[in-house]
């Protein structure tokens, strides 16, 4: 599991022109799921998520009570080491994919965090502004 997490003044995701997730100063989070990943994966993630030091004075957004925006990333594990059209390989079906993102999701809210989220499998509109800018993958 792979997660790229960004310190963000606010963040949106836009389905259809309709906005199904949203939230102010917080963390924008984008996970991607490989074949090997477990539930278990993704509670560890949520953690690491909810506990990384990264905002303004060395705080957490369970410090803060920072909402964060989860949104599902298969494009995470694009494999670009041949050619020039990536191979989505590592990826995992979005079978086994979506219930590990709501597990990340739900993961995150058991700790209290206030999530928003993204629309699996939907062609999506992210839009975010980046404080610092401050960006961590994270692998688990």
């Amino acid at each position: 599991m792979r997660a790229v997490v960004q310190t963000v003044g606010r963040a949106q995701v836009t389905v259809d022109d309709e906005v199904v997730g949203e939230i102010g100063d917080g963390l924008l989070v984008l996970v991607g799921v490989t074949h090997e990943d477990t539930v278990d994966d993704a509670a560890a993630m949520a953690k690491k998520i909810w506990e990384l030091r990264i905002r303004d004075g060395d705080r957490s957004a369970s410090d803060d009570a920072a909402p964060i925006l989860v949104v599902s990333q298969f494009t995470l594990y694009a494999d670009t080491r041949k050619g020039r059209r990536p191979s989505w390989g590592k990826a995992a079906p979005s079978e086994v994919a979506e219930p590990l993102v709501t597990e990340v999701v739900m993961a995150l809210r058991a700790l209290g965090a206030k999530v928003e989220t993204g629309r699996f499998g939907a062609m999506m509109l992210v839009s975010s502004v980046n404080v610092g800018p401050r960006t961590i993958l994270l692998e688990r």
